[in-house]
């Protein structure tokens, strides 16, 4: 076996990752496909935290826009993204993969609530722990929520998995042919050239605690595996020049 450059990740999930090609709900064969590659990484003795989001259900900005009051849309985005957890905590479930549901917001039928010591711990125990309802806060992403926990975490790498999109472009590559792929960047060249792969905040938080950022294509065979193991794949986001 290949050594292993990480020995705990944080896998960001986005919402619209769930809904692979449909663009909303979930599609079973997407959520057994990534199931199946934590499950992977998990055997190979890599501790796993994932951060879902929920914009395959609910997009709070955007009904914010639309007249909903932007603090009660936050919130029921939030809740969307306690489906997704639950989704993907019984897809690992049926695959025999010891699972915890940690929620930012009080919801103890279904997850326990959010303590960095005891998500340390299941993690130590070969568990895969999901973080679900963002940072539970409003006006925060979920991107921002996957740096923050990964850092609150200690892990070594945030594995940002997006959907049909292999890495991080000068442009929208759906829209502009000219876009052009970067193999690796700086979190503040990242930063100065306003690439929206994730919030500024999210950036920020990365860069100020040299948090390396790997960006893939969650549709990639065995994406999640070779980000993982610190394979060359997508593009890497780190502090050095």
């Amino acid at each position: 076996m290949a050594k292993i450059k990480y020995s705990r990740v944080l896998l960001k999930l986005s919402g619209e990752a769930f809904a692979g090609k449909n663009g909303y709900g979930t599609d079973p064969a997407i959520l057994k496909h990534i199931a199946g590659q934590i499950k992977n990484v998990s055997e190979m003795g890599i501790q796993v935290a994932v951060v879902v989001g929920g914009g395959n259900i609910w997009r709070g900005a955007e009904v914010a826009r639309n007249g909903m009051d932007r603090v009660t849309a936050d919130y029921a985005g939030m809740l969307a993204t306690v489906i997704n957890a639950l989704s993907l905590q019984d897809a690992l479930e049926k695959l025999n993969v010891v699972t915890r549901t940690q929620s930012a917001l009080e919801i103890n039928r279904v997850a326990e609530m959010f303590i960095r010591r005891r998500a340390i711990r299941h993690l130590e125990k070969g568990r895969v722990v999901i973080f679900a309802a963002g940072t539970g806060n409003p006006y925060m992403t979920t991107d921002t929520a996957a740096a923050l926990r990964a850092i609150e975490i200690e892990a070594q790498v945030l594995l940002m998995a997006k959907n049909n999109v292999d890495g991080i472009y000068s442009a929208d590559p759906k829209k502009d042919r000219n876009a052009i792929k970067f193999d690796k960047l700086t979190h503040l060249e990242a930063l100065n050239l306003r690439l929206r792969v994730m919030d500024a905040t999210a950036f920020s938080l990365c860069m100020e605690n040299k948090l390396p950022i790997i960006v893939f294509d969650v549709e990639s065979p065995g994406g999640i595996e070779h980000a993982a193991e610190g394979e060359s794949i997508g593009t890497i986001v780190t502090s050095e020049v």
